[in-house]
């Protein structure tokens, strides 16, 4: 044995142990992270998910080691992001052992990445996920067979179910301590030669038997063609808001406001009485924006519901491999603004949250395409928190108003990603897509997935908007608000058509853009001035964490810039409905 050998040897046994998890995208290699570690890791069940790396704890033979997610690729080849980060951390970390996860429906294009993985001469384990697919697309592995080929454990598992899991641990244990590492220098295969040798394994284990495609392999062939691919999409996108806004509201009216209105609220005022006396803190604490009411009010009655309801709907598209097939639908459509269909997928995540479709874009192959997509989300795409609070707002009063916002989103959309085709340099790659299985999403994973998104919006949302309602007290009961309503008075109420409280809207909308509208709630607005304040806070500057994402993933400049074409575009916007209303009633 190599004196390196001996010291990676001991070196095991004195240090924590490292294990690297890797995979192709869309494998469930998160899942098993999830699964082994306990974390609450989000496993998405599409390409550039886990673009940055994840670590957790897990147990080896009763010693502790740290599992790193590493971004799912196809190859070592460097040729992507993710493919960088993946080639870093196994250069880099100096891992123990090697967790490579196979997807069973696609043996021989996985054998590609694992052939590369052996050339590594790191200690392996196979885990062939998936099985269960397989077993109903009628594919049979052999899987002795194919580990006699690998020359090294493979372990057949269902993820999503626990089946196989802990014999990878076990496996995994055996592989590090049986020291088979050395520092001989394996044969490095070519490209063209790894292809071949993945094929001729694929044949040598793998027996597909004729069967007739189940009903989920139908539908997700159709959902791929034009018809009736698009009339199902139209019908998924009408369901999807059915769920978020229909049963946000009746979440809403029905149990939480009632609560807050006739239990919460009157017992907190009566409480604060007891110990304050009415006055500039009274108000503060229970007033027109008191901490205490509407700190509780604006975030868990006005909003949660929504966004709860939209990670239910988006939680079951990502598991069930639906949103890759809409990838593939509206790639006409995205080439027009300088993307390809793939892009969807971060652009949909803006409607959850515009900072982890930012992240999102990294996926994306060429740097304009990610400044096209931070730029439309930034601008165009309302976050949950927006979404509850336009519901909140217009939902009452005019649906066709709400209808009004999202359409001028989507036009905002297009025009500000043909302007940015044009004016931004660089290329735009065609789509290159994997389309996973259709399959029903695991219900104890899907729960867990919608309990983690919802608890981290509260706990990312809950501070911000306390300390911007405590701002909002703050600016109304010193008169600040009327200082500053005197000052910018004729631009709100001349070219914005909007009352002196509205800046209220305006101010607080820097710190978070849902802010810009929940302070209109408590104003009597006609139906144009609704419409005038949504869209200006639709367009209004990304909120300050989106600003601080923009910084890192592009620099100051891009940021800034960004930032003044929203904020410009919001205020002009806005003026022009008003005006253009104003004239329409002259005429009229």
């Amino acid at each position: 044995m190599s004196c390196h050998s001996e010291k990676k040897s001991n070196a095991a046994f004195d240090n924590e142990l490292k294990v690297l998890l890797m995979g192709n995208p869309n494998v469930g290699k998160s899942v098993i992270f999830s699964k082994l570690t306990g974390m609450n890791v989000i496993a998405s069940n599409y390409t550039g998910t886990t673009v940055s790396f994840t670590k957790g704890e897990i147990n080896i033979n009763g010693r502790k080691a740290t599992l790193i997610d590493v971004p799912g690729v196809y190859s070592l080849k460097s040729t992507s992001k993710a493919e960088e980060v993946a080639v870093s951390i196994l250069e880099n970390e100096n891992a123990d052992a090697i967790i490579c996860v196979i997807d069973a429906t696609n043996l021989e294009r996985n054998l590609y990445l694992a052939l590369e993985l052996k050339e590594k001469n790191i200690p392996m384990v196979f885990a062939v996920n998936l099985s269960d697919v397989a077993a109903n697309q009628g594919i049979e592995i052999d899987i002795e067979a194919l580990e006699e080929e690998l020359a090294a454990p493979v372990i057949p598992t269902i993820a999503i179910r626990n089946k196989g899991l802990r014999e990878i641990l076990n496996k995994v244990s055996e592989a590090i301590y049986s020291n088979k590492k050395t520092d001989e220098e394996r044969e490095k295969l070519t490209e063209d030669e790894l292809w071949k040798r993945s094929e001729d394994i694929a044949k040598k284990v793998q027996k597909i038997r004729e069967s007739d495609p189940t009903f989920l392999e139908k539908m997700g062939d159709l959902m791929l063609k034009p018809f009736p691919g698009i009339p199902i999409a139209f019908l998924v996108i009408a369901l999807m808001l059915g769920v978020v806004v229909g049963g946000g509201k009746a979440l809403r009216g029905g149990i939480l406001l009632p609560i807050i209105n006739n239990l919460y609220a009157p017992f907190v005022k009566s409480l604060v009485s007891k110990f304050v006396s009415e006055g500039i803190l009274y108000n503060i604490l229970v007033g027109e924006f008191g901490v205490l009411i509407k700190g509780i009010e604006w975030p868990f009655a006005l909003v949660l519901p929504y966004v709860f309801l939209f990670y239910v709907a988006l939680s079951f598209l990502e598991d069930s491999g639906y949103l890759p097939r809409l990838g593939v639908l509206v790639d006409g459509i995205l080439k027009r603004i300088g993307l390809n269909g793939g892009n969807i997928i971060p652009i949909i995540m803006g409607y959850g949250c515009a900072v982890p479709a930012i992240l999102g874009s990294r996926a994306a192959t060429t740097k304009k395409e990610r400044i096209i997509i931070a730029s439309i989300v930034s601008l165009s795409v309302p976050c949950v928190a927006q979404t509850g609070a336009f519901i909140s707002l217009l939902g009452e009063q005019s649906v066709l108003a709400l209808i009004a916002v999202y359409l001028i989103s989507f036009f905002a959309m297009f025009v500000s990603g043909v302007i940015a085709k044009k004016l931004i340099p660089g290329k735009s790659d065609p789509i290159l897509l994997e389309i996973p299985n259709l399959l029903m999403p695991d219900i104890k994973a899907l729960l867990k997935k919608i309990s983690i998104r919802t608890k981290h919006f509260m706990i990312e949302a809950e501070i911000p908007m306390v300390i911007a309602i405590a701002f909002a007290a703050l600016v109304v009961e010193t008169g600040v608000l009327n200082a500053a309503a005197g000052f910018i008075e004729p631009f709100v109420g001349g070219w914005l058509g909007l009352p002196k409280e509205a800046t209220l809207g305006l101010i607080l909308g820097v710190l978070r853009r849902e802010f810009a509208v929940l302070p209109l709630l408590e104003l009597n607005l006609s139906t144009i001035q609704l419409l005038v304040a949504s869209v200006v806070a639709l367009f209004y500057l990304p909120c300050l964490s989106v600003f601080a994402v923009l910084i890192k993933e592009f620099g100051v400049k891009t940021a800034l810039i960004i930032s003044s074409f929203t904020f410009v575009t919001a205020l002009v916007v806005g003026g022009l409905i008003n005006q253009i209303s104003n004239i329409i009633s002259l005429l009229l």
